[in-house]
């Protein structure tokens, strides 16, 4: 509350005038004052400061303190009173009792402070005070108890409450504080006088703002009365009995003259304050409530002080009050007006009565009390009888009186409770007004009259009338006319102008029921006191009611009206009728029906109707039964007269009910049927039901039925039976759940009274109807079955009736599946349909009707599905139904997949109009199947018999197998989807446990007509067991065979291979243990190896593969399979392919038998199924999943060795599968430990078996070389098998060189067997014509190359010079036939593209294009890679002697290997150049010609790696030599376009693109690939020529300008914006990327003042945007505030580690190789990486060019990321090369020096010339580059200030442009002085003679004024200026 020190401003929390003060305060908050007083709204208070006395008595601290406290500072003061509190505790009392005197001064001051915590202080000190001097007050008590009563009463409760704890600490007993209340009541009386006579002027003499001083005088003002008011309550007796004087029994001693004290003073301050009128014209609400509460205590204790001139000033402002529009104020103000009327009742003759008074309490009660509601309300009743008779008129003065107060009903938003308060208080005054009639007449005719025209004027045409929302359109919405009486005209009138004021006078509804409450509680009271004015009411009430229903035809808002009424009704029944009172029927109730029903009976409104059934509901059935009918002619005295018996009323009431309610209620064709029906039910007796629902019934069903013979249904009464059934429904549902209270008339909650034999007829003849169907037919249905939740089970039908409507809706069904289009529906109606129900089908004409048959049917399900839960597991309709239901919604899925065409439909199917509505019928039809089936729940299903089940699962399953089976292929693609979707539905709903779910897919999985083709499986014996098929059994019926396959491939992606083909399930261990603890084990009791084998075998399927999609879940399953007992599932799966491989395997070609693993598309070439699955599993198995090792692989080995031969004899098949196998298997069994991890004894068994591998193959060795060499090889000799098993068993690595001899080395080979191996490849050599094997069969050269790779790899150690003669002399021979082949394959389509024009096709030409580049022997490549590998075997031999440094191989210490060698790579490279060559110039001829070209090398992808790697390991000179060849090849394009197609081929391969990314970046091509020059120039010398060629070249001219290739300027210079929204491995993205990366490790590698470099930098600065740097930063996820976080330990997120590793690796290495290499296979991290490096490299060799890029950016949020990431990750490198760079720099001479500060990170150059000189200091940012260099002279000596400012702005210039180190831009503003010292003209323009970009001087000379220009800056000026004058003498240039 209070202002912090210093504050001069108002603040927020201080309101600017006292007036706002006010009004922001709460109302409603209240002090705690003495004894538990509550006082009055919270004010707040003003600090007054007054200056503080020195205490020269009181101890030194105390007084420091006590004169701190007359600080104006609140802080100052707080602190000072939490010292004084501890310094109280800390004293005796003695001490303390010294300085009460003191204390008191600033107690009383204290108290009146502004601050809020200052006065809590103050009474807290006080406290602490008041315990430490106990006894020791009581000299003191006097002067202090003024302030400290009046501190009970502060408006702030923590300060209130901490004054009243002070109080009770000095007087903890009730009685002791009353008596020192008594003791200084004359005290308190001077001092609260003091406080009314302030002013806000006399409260304090310091300078305080005038609005806390005006709060501050309201609050002890305030505070003051009410602290008065209570005193004299207190005095007088009224607060004895308030809480905290309860146990006060005697008057306390000195009381009556405490009284008298009281009386004097409390007179003379009433008079003094002019009674106190003047604080209720204060602008302070708590003022005036103060003063409320004052007058009310001066009017109750104090009355003679009220003399007639008192009065009469008074009786105008408290009778007057009632202007006062504060709620707070209203409560102390109603007290004070009752009190003041009543005590003094003449004062009403005082004032002007309707001026004064009642115009302001008819103010008051429209506006609603003003928000004060739950005050006023209950006070108006007593000021009614506080109110002299004859100061009113009474009549006018009553109506007024209500009509006001209904006027505010509304006002202010009122709540539950401001309205309960207002109908309460309305009753009661109502009530009273009646009751006391007598006060204002005389006579009981007047008393009689005046009652009479309440009930008139108030209760009926202005309660009854507003309830039923009716207005009098002539007095404008109000109920008075100008005289004040009600001016009705006639009911119609009002109806009528109702309708336009409703939606005005539209109240919430709990309005409208209070309301209503209010009238039946008037009602409910006169019924019992007046009679008479009863029946007024009541006939007002009916011939309202009945004109609304005369006007209900003819008038819409007269059915709100009834609406009204029947509501009316409904609270009349809970508020009166329910309480035993009989008045609502005997005056309202039964006249109303008796004069309504005539009327009602002839009209068709649903709402009068209603009117009746509530009544009913209400009254009784007979009672209002009889009621309706009293005026018809039949015997109506029985009820009238009374005198009949119960059983003559019941039989009168049972005929009226036939004869006359049932058919009238169920007439047709009305609005008011549902409303009928309701009134029907509702007449419904409990004694009368079965009579009443039997004639119901009866008349219902004759009418459906009119004669004997069954006819058509009736359409009406049909809807008239399906509501009336849906309403009982509903009914018996309520009472079920008691949500409305059961009535003890009408009890239908038993079923069985319901169900009845006409019922049951009339549904099964609606179920067995034929269409058309209607709505009301399945809604009939529904109702009176039920089921339509689960938990519905009510239903109106007999068991033999529910069983015949459900086989009625079976065949509906049946009949729609039997007229599909599909083949497999309609077998599937003949699963479902029973035993000899074919013949009872009904018969359908068309489509259209089976389609109306099946909507009725799923009509009739939805809503009575659940039924069938009640049937036995022996009935089939279950089973039947819910297949039906599956099997419809299927087929309805697939009609829409088959039809559909990616949404749009096939113009075939839905070609005309008719079709097409055809189709969208079907189509919503199939969503409704769809959507009921789902809603159905697991829960139903599982709840079904065992029996249903399994026969309900058999019919789905046999379903499915032939929906795959019968649908034509063309569909698959869609069906396949579906039909796994469909299984996976039947085995989610239907299983309960894993055993059921595997039974059904046995089920699924039995042997059929095109299924298993491969493997035979018998699933009915235990074991499971499967046998391979021959050739010649296998199905022919393929398509159908792979549709199956294709199903269960994607059922095994959706369920796992665990349980289809491992049929695993949990059960319950073994052992004894386990069973105690109830765990579940895996068993494998399922297995389906068959199943896995016949996948493998079929390989290929629609939408998948056995290697894409089987292979890769059979390995995960593999590396997750426990071990289980006994044989695994992998084993038997292998024993299976293994069986059918040996059963069907021989073939007479071989497809491969690899020296390395077999790749993907080796083994898919293998065309034999058995063999190519077990290779394809093998593979998996032992190489890539490594779930294998060497125990399974010896087993497999030894199971293959023993049936190599048969007997003697070898089995050839055998044989020939043996190479495979130990393809997949040869690197278990040939590493250097085949041991055991066991005992010793398993070790001794592996040895074992290792002796036996290696002797065993040492057998094959020697078989091999008892046969002929391969170059005599004949047909019908073995030679290429035991070659092909030989190879088989010496594994190798493909990744060639020097890793793959030491990868031999570790193979565990013997010497015997090396020398045998070697003894084979010699034999090759030495039995035969070398120079002949060109003329073999190319299979033959095939197997010779492997022999001689397999040779070379493990015998290289025994190699002498004739047998690496005899290797490089084939190995050469084989790669020069490929190259040839290569050549003329460039060759043919450079001939192609010549001959080509621009109007052939260019379909035409990719076949031409196809044709070119055929191969016809397609061995040459095979052949060619084997002799690549081999030579990398050499190569690598060759590498490891220099890694070694030893001589390991003397038969290679030869010369002439090396010349070999080189050649063998020079043919290498050309292979390289003709394959770009060939897709550079197919670019050209038409758009795909580049991808056919590129397609070829993916086929012999392992060829084209080795041909890279080769490359990449080539000297310079190789690749200058086959660069010259290229050349002088002649061809369309040359090397650089050849490394350029590669690089950014369509289709890439990784390997060729790195490449020829080598080779563009090194010499001899490097200074050709970037820009456009002439390569003759450089190819036409030697090669030691070249550094003196280009040194040359890079001296020439800078003012020429270059371009770059068009194969990367469309990437660097014209860079498409649409690059910033492609993916980040877009490969656009990457070549742009590759593009760049060239260009800027080629200008790293010249020469940072080369010519050269700076026209290619210029060339990027005028021509380059920087959308490269935009893209970079795409890849880069760093976020600006990272690099305040990071900490070294902490990991950076993906992406931004590599990149800013990269980024620093590429500063400091200056080279973009290393990312470049780890760029492929391209992934998001990758890329990071490459751009990481780039934006690094950038940064180094082209800064300028990126700082103009950040300085261009308008997204802070952007610059600030760049920067943070450059500051934290670029720019510590680049500032220490930079520094190193300067350091090291040889500049300084004799004129000029140059000083280092590496950690402040400056330059001081300093420049003397004879007396002149300058010290220039350049400073380097933390973001160097980003940010500008700055550049600063420090001192200067003998330069004028133009001259110095001309250096500064030249250094500036150099340091900022320079696109290099610094230490050049340094160098060269050196240059450019001494130039300048020298006397060489400075260019005009810039003020430099060194040219700031190009570095040239100014040679462009004026013909008039002779000054010297630089060619840039001239062009630059003509440009910009649109002149080609002199800048200087404007002459023309």
């Amino acid at each position: 509350m209070g202002r912090p020190k210093g504050e001069g401003a108002r603040s927020k929390n201080r309101p600017s005038s006292s007036s706002l003060a006010a009004s922001l305060l709460p109302t409603g908050a209240t002090s705690v004052g003495f004894g538990g007083y509550v006082g009055s709204s919270r004010l707040d208070s003003t600090h007054i400061s007054e200056d503080a006395n020195p205490f020269p008595d009181v101890d030194g601290e105390v007084a420091l303190h006590l004169k701190r406290l007359g600080r104006k500072d609140p802080t100052t003061k707080l602190k000072a009173l939490t010292s004084l509190c501890e310094l109280f505790k800390q004293k005796s009392g003695e001490e303390v009792a010294q300085i009460i005197p003191q204390w008191a001064f600033e107690y009383k001051r204290l108290l009146q402070d502004y601050n809020r915590e200052v006065r809590r202080a103050t009474n807290e000190t006080m406290t602490s005070l008041v315990i430490t001097v106990g006894r020791g007050l009581a000299p003191h008590l006097k002067s202090l108890m003024g302030p400290w009563w009046f501190s009970q009463f502060d408006p702030v409760p923590e300060v209130s409450q901490s004054a009243r704890q002070s109080l009770q600490a000095a007087f903890p007993a009730q009685d002791k504080r009353l008596d020192a209340l008594i003791l200084c009541t004359n005290e308190i009386f001077l001092y609260l006088e003091e406080n009314l006579k302030l002013t806000p002027q006399t409260m304090s003499d310091k300078a305080a703002p005038l609005d806390e001083l005006e709060e501050t005088h309201q609050q002890v003002v305030s505070s003051s009365l009410l602290a008065l008011a209570t005193l004299i309550d207190i005095l007088f007796g009224t607060q004895l009995r308030r809480p905290g004087f309860d146990n006060i029994t005697a008057e306390p001693k000195n009381a009556s003259k405490a009284r008298e004290t009281a009386i004097s003073s409390a007179g003379k301050i009433f008079s003094t304050h002019k009674y106190f009128v003047d604080f209720l014209k204060s602008q302070s609400p708590g003022i005036r409530s103060a003063t409320y509460s004052i007058l009310g205590s001066f009017i109750r204790h104090v009355p003679h002080a009220f003399n007639q001139e008192t009065i009469k000033t008074l009786s105008v402002t408290i009778l007057g009050a009632f202007q006062e529009k504060d709620p707070a104020c209203h409560s102390p103000m109603w007290e004070t007006v009752l009190l003041f009327s009543k005590k003094f009742s003449d004062s009403w003759t005082n004032a002007n009565i309707q001026k004064t008074v009642l115009n302001r309490f008819w103010i008051f009660l429209r506006n609603g009390c003003y928000g004060s509601q739950q005050v006023s309300y209950p006070n108006l009743i007593h000021f009614l009888d506080t109110i002299p008779p004859k100061a009113i008129i009474g009549e006018q003065f009553l109506l007024n009186f209500f009509q006001n107060l209904w006027a505010g009903r509304n006002q202010s938003y009122p709540s539950s409770l401001d309205r309960l308060a207002f109908f309460k208080a309305f009753q009661e005054c109502f009530l009273w007004s009646v009751h006391n009639a007598s006060r204002y007449c005389n006579g009981v005719d007047a008393i009689s009259q005046f009652r009479v025209s309440l009930m008139e004027n108030i209760l009926l045409l202005l309660l009854w009338h507003d309830y039923l929302l009716l207005v009098n359109p002539k007095s404008q919405g109000s109920v008075f006319s100008d005289n004040g009486k009600f001016n009705g005209g006639s009911s119609e009138d009002s109806i009528q102008s109702s309708g336009e004021r409703t939606k005005e006078r539209r109240y919430p509804m709990s309005d409208m029921q209070e309301l209503g409450k209010c009238i039946i509680g008037i009602l409910s009271d006169l019924s019992t006191k007046e009679g008479n004015l009863l029946s007024t009411f009541c006939a007002k009430f009916q011939e309202d009611c009945l004109e609304m229903l005369r006007q209900e035809e003819h008038l819409q808002k007269s059915s709100e009206h009834i609406e009204q009424v029947v509501n009316f009704f409904s609270l009349l029944g809970n508020e009166a009728v329910q309480k035993g009172e009989k008045w609502p029927l005997d005056y309202l109730a039964g006249p109303l029906m008796a004069k309504s029903f005539p009327l009602i009976r002839s009209m068709d409104s649903p709402e009068a109707v209603r009117l009746l059934s509530i009544m009913a509901s209400i009254f009784g059935p007979q009672e209002v039964g009889s009621q309706l009918f009293v005026s018809e002619t039949r015997d109506s005295s029985i009820h009238l007269s009374g005198d009949g018996d119960h059983e003559s009323r019941t039989k009168h009431f049972l005929q009226v009910f036939k004869e006359d309610v049932v058919p009238w209620c169920l007439r047709r064709n009305n609005r008011s049927m549902s409303a009928c029906l309701d009134l029907l039910l509702a007449l419904l007796d409990n004694e009368c039901f079965v009579e009443q629902w039997s004639s119901i019934l009866t008349y219902a069903t004759k009418l459906e039925n009119p004669s004997p013979v069954p006819g058509p249904v009736d359409f009406d009464h049909v809807a008239v039976l399906a509501m009336l059934m849906e309403k009982i429904r509903k009914e018996i549902s309520k009472r079920k759940r008691k949500v409305e209270p059961e009535s003890n008339i009408w009890q239908g909650s038993d079923l069985e009274r319901w169900k009845h034999k006409l019922l049951d007829s009339a549904a099964v003849s609606v179920a067995c109807c034929s269409p058309p169907f209607t709505t009301s037919y399945a809604c009939f249905l529904r109702s009176v079955l039920g089921g339509s939740v689960e938990d519905d089970k009510t239903s109106f039908l007999s068991r033999d009736a529910t069983v015949r409507i459900f086989e009625e809706v079976l065949k509906k069904i049946i009949i729609f599946l039997m007229n599909s289009s599909f083949p497999w529906a309609k077998h599937a109606s003949s699963l479902i349909l029973l035993t000899g129900e074919k013949d009872t089908l009904p018969k359908c004409e068309s489509y259209d009707n089976a389609l109306e048959m099946a909507q009725f049917a799923l009509e009739v399900l939805e809503g009575s599905f659940f039924c069938l839960k009640t049937f036995d597991e022996k009935c089939e309709l279950v089973s039947c139904i819910s297949a039906a239901i599956f099997i419809i919604d299927w087929e309805c899925r697939m009609a829409a997949q088959v039809t559909l065409d990616e949404g749009s439909m096939i113009s075939e199917y839905v070609g005309d109009g008719e079709s097409r509505k055809k189709f969208h019928v079907n189509i919503d039809f199939g969503e409704s199947i769809h959507a009921f089936r789902c809603k159905i729940s697991t829960d139903f299903w599982n709840s079904l018999s065992m029996h249903n089940l399994n026969r309900l699962g058999s019919i789905l399953i046999q379903t499915i197998r032939s929906t795959i089976m019968e649908t034509d292929t063309s569909y698959m693609e869609k069906i396949t989807p579906l039909c796994c979707q469909w299984m996976l539905e039947v085995l989610e709903y239907l299983c309960w446990d894993c055993t059921q779910e595997q039974n059904m897919l046995d089920q699924l999985l039995d042997e059929g007509s095109y299924w298993q083709s491969w493997v035979l499986a018998t699933l009915s014996n235990v074991s499971r067991s499967a046998t391979s098929k021959l050739k010649n059994a296998v199905d022919t019926h393929t398509s159908r065979h792979h549709q199956f396959v294709a199903f269960v491939d994607k059922l095994i992606s959706a369920l796992g291979v665990s349980k289809v083909i491992a049929g695993s399930v949990l059960q319950t261990a073994s052992s004894s243990a386990a069973e105690a603890a109830g765990e579940l084990v895996q068993s494998h009791s399922y297995s389906r190896a068959w199943l896995a084998a016949e996948m493998l075998c079929t390989w290929k399927w629609q939408g998948g593969n056995a290697l894409g999609s089987f292979l890769p879940l059979l390995s995960d399953y593999a590396k997750s399979e426990k071990s289980v007992p006994g044989e695994s599932l992998l084993d038997s799966i292998v024993n299976i392919l293994l069986g059918g491989a040996l059963l069907n395997g021989y073939s007479d070609e071989l497809s491969f038998s690899n020296i390395w693993p077999a790749s993907d598309d080796e083994i898919e070439s293998i065309q034999e199924p058995f063999l190519r699955a077990l290779v394809s599993l093998l593979s998996t198995l032992f190489i890539k999943a490594n779930v294998w090792g060497k125990e399974k692989a010896v087993s497999l080995y030894e199971s293959l060795v023993d049936k190599l031969f048969i007997g003697m004899t070898v089995n050839r098949i055998c044989l020939r599968i043996l190479p495979f196998v130990m393809n997949t298997i040869i690197k278990h069994l040939r590493s250097r430990s085949i041991e055991s991890d066991g005992s010793c004894e398993d070790a001794q068994l592996y040895s074992l078996k290792k002796n036996q591998i290696q002797g065993t193959m040492k057998d094959w060795l020697q078989r091999a070389l008892l046969l002929p060499p391969l170059i005599t090889w004949k047909e019908g000799q073995d030679v290429e098998e035991w070659v092909q098993l030989i190879i088989s068993c010496y594994p190798l690595s493909e990744i060639g060189g020097v890793g793959t001899i030491k990868m031999a080395l570790r193979r565990d080979l013997s010497h015997s067997e090396e020398k045998m191996l070697l003894e084979l490849f010699r034999k090759q050599r030495c039995d035969g014509d070398a120079s002949n094997t060109a003329n073999q069969l190319s299979a033959v050269q095939v197997i010779l190359s492997k022999l001689i790779v397999v040779s070379v790899a493990y015998c290289w150690k025994n190699f002498d010079v004739d047998d690496w003669d005899f290797v490089l002399s084939q190995v050469r021979g084989w790669i020069e036939s490929a190259v040839l082949l290569m050549e003329e394959i460039a060759e043919n389509i450079d001939n192609l593209v010549t001959n080509t024009t621009a109007s052939d096709n260019s379909e035409v030409t990719a076949k031409k294009l196809e044709k070119a580049i055929w191969i016809s022997d397609p061995y040459i490549m095979t052949i060619a890679r084997n002799a690549l590998f081999a030579f990398s075997l050499f190569c690598g031999l060759i590498e490891l002697q220099q890694e070694e440094n030893a001589e390991l191989i003397t038969s290679l210490q030869n010369e002439k290997w090396d010349i070999i060698k080189n050649r063998i790579l020079e043919d290498v490279l050309r292979l390289f150049f003709a394959t770009g060559i060939a897709e550079a110039i197919a670019s050209s001829c038409c758009p795909e010609g580049a991808s056919i070209i590129a397609s070829t090398r993916l086929a012999h992808l392992h060829f084209w790696e080795l041909v890279a790697s080769n490359v990449i390991s080539s000297s310079n000179h190789v690749r200058n030599v086959a660069v010259k060849s290229i050349e002088l090849w002649g061809l369309s394009n040359g090397p650089i376009s050849s490394l350029y197609a590669i690089l950014f081929s369509s289709k890439p391969t990784s390997s060729l693109q790195l490449a020829a990314f080598l080779i563009l970046t090194t010499e001899p091509l490097s200074h050709l690939a970037i820009t456009k020059e002439d390569t003759a120039s450089c190819l036409g010398c030697d090669s030691t020529d070249n550094l003196d060629i280009n040194q040359s070249r890079f001296d020439s001219s800078a003012e020429e300008t270059v371009h770059f290739r068009e194969e990367i300027s469309c990437m660097i210079e014209k860079s498409s914006y649409e690059i910033l929204e492609m993916e980040l491995v877009a490969q656009h993205r990457v070549n742009v990327f590759i593009a760049w990366a060239l260009v800027v490790s080629h200008l790293h590698s010249l020469p940072s003042s080369s010519p050269a470099k700076e026209r290619i930098v210029q060339c990027i600065l005028d021509s380059a945007d920087s959308i490269i740097l935009h893209c970079i930063f795409q890849h880069i996820p760093w976020k600006f505030g990272m690099g305040q976080n990071w900490k070294k330990d902490v990991q950076l997120p993906a992406g931004v580690s590599e990149a800013a590793t990269a980024a620093g690796r590429a500063i400091t290495t200056g080279s973009l190789l290393f990312a470049v290499e780890s760029l492929w296979p391209i992934g998001t991290e990758q890329m990071a990486s490459l751009a990481g490096a780039l934006y690094g490299l950038m940064l180094r060799v082209l800064p300028a060019y990126v700082r103009d890029f950040f300085a261009g950016l308008r997204d802070r949020s952007t610059s600030s990321t760049i920067e943070s990431f450059t500051k934290l990750w670029c720019s510590p490198p680049l500032l220490e090369d930079e520094m190193s760079q300067i350091k090291m720099a040889n500049v300084a001479d004799e004129n000029f020096s140059i000083s280092v500060n590496k950690t402040a990170f400056e330059v001081v150059a300093t420049y003397k010339k004879e007396e002149s000189g300058m010290d220039l200091v350049i400073r380097l940012p933390i973001s160097y580059p980003l940010r500008p260099v700055d550049v600063d002279c420090t001192s200067s000596l003998g330069i004028s200030e133009s001259k110095k400012r001309k250096w500064l702005m030249s250094l500036t210039a150099f340091v900022r442009y320079q696109n290099g180190a610094l230490a050049e831009a340094i160098r060269i503003w050196k240059s450019n002085f001494d130039k300048e010292f020298l006397g060489v003209e400075e260019c005009p323009i810039c003020y430099s003679i060194i040219h700031t970009s190009n570095h040239s001087l100014p040679r462009l000379a004026c013909k008039t004024c002779k000054h010297k220009f630089h060619g840039g800056c001239l062009y630059k000026w003509f440009s910009t200026s649109h002149k080609s004058t002199c800048p200087l003498c404007q002459s023309p240039f």
